[in-house]
């Protein structure tokens, strides 16, 4: 019997504009199941979310590099943290500011989300957050990276500039971290410790889960070891055949409501095989 979903965000639990639609929160409030989000997000973009369906399990956010407690009074208790190491975070950032000072690069702390400037990859991270970053200046990165640095952001619109970024930051053999494209746009930097698995491990063992208790949802390649992780894996209709394949059932689109279709259909319903549809 399943007890415990996770959910991944951005093109599975969130809709095409960034939102949870009605369905999927009442599908998942409905079904009497603890749910945890394993998001890239950073967790001042995943509390609306989290508020909207009344989570109290712990959450995962930067991609496993913090695993938190939501508290009632809106705060954050935190129960593991992998930030990227201060000196790297630092190295990574002067570098990119020095050979690409015209891409867009955010980065997050803990409870921050900073820039040096507002440009068109900031305004549509903004639109599809509804947040603001703090704007900061170059000279405040040290003390930044003291604090904690757990992702660095690019958004490049051209995807040649964006794996020739991609293949230059792996030449620099900085160590500890990992670097993954993210949708069409995004390049996230983010702890070598920070993953989701490492993430549904803790959690799992921390509620006395078996593997068969649990259920997950995804969609994109970074959800590949949540995926093999739980005992039963569901993959989303808008995912890649690359990603469709890790599936025990593969549910409908992020803008059709797959995940409280699949609650319904493969875990609280009749569980019939789709992988192969």
């Amino acid at each position: 019997m399943i007890k415990h979903i996770f959910l991944d965000m951005d093109g599975t639990l969130l809709n095409s504009t960034g939102v949870v639609s009605t369905n999927n929160i009442m599908g998942i409030k409905d079904s009497g199941l603890k749910a945890t989000l394993v998001s890239a997000r950073a967790p001042i973009e995943m509390a609306p979310a989290i508020t909207q369906l009344g989570l109290t399990a712990p959450q995962i956010a930067f991609n496993g590099g913090m695993i938190f407690q939501p508290q009632v009074n809106g705060t954050n208790e935190i129960m593991e943290a992998y930030p990227i190491k201060s000196q790297t975070s630092f190295q990574l950032i002067s570098w990119l500011n020095q050979h690409y000072p015209d891409v867009c690069l955010s980065y997050y702390t803990k409870d921050r989300w900073i820039t040096d400037k507002i440009n068109s990859g900031i305004e549509i991270e903004m639109k599809l957050t509804g947040l603001k970053p703090s704007l900061t200046a170059q000279r405040t990165l040290n003390s930044d990276a003291q604090n904690g640095i757990f992702k660095v952001m690019l958004i490049i619109l051209d995807k040649k500039v964006l794996l020739k970024v991609q293949a230059e930051l792996l030449a620099l053999g900085l160590e500890g971290i990992n670097i993954q494209q993210s949708g069409t746009s995004y390049l996230e930097i983010t702890s070598q410790d920070a993953t989701k698995a490492r993430g549904l491990a803790y959690i799992m063992h921390e509620q006395n889960l078996l593997k068969s208790q649990t259920a997950a949802f995804g969609d994109g390649h970074n959800d590949l070891p949540m995926l093999t992780a739980v005992g039963t894996p569901i993959v989303m209709g808008n995912a890649l055949e690359v990603i469709k394949t890790a599936g025990k059932f593969i549910t409908k689109t992020n803008d059709e409501d797959g995940v409280a279709y699949g609650i319904k259909n493969f875990i609280n319903g009749p569980k019939v095989d789709m992988s192969h549809i």
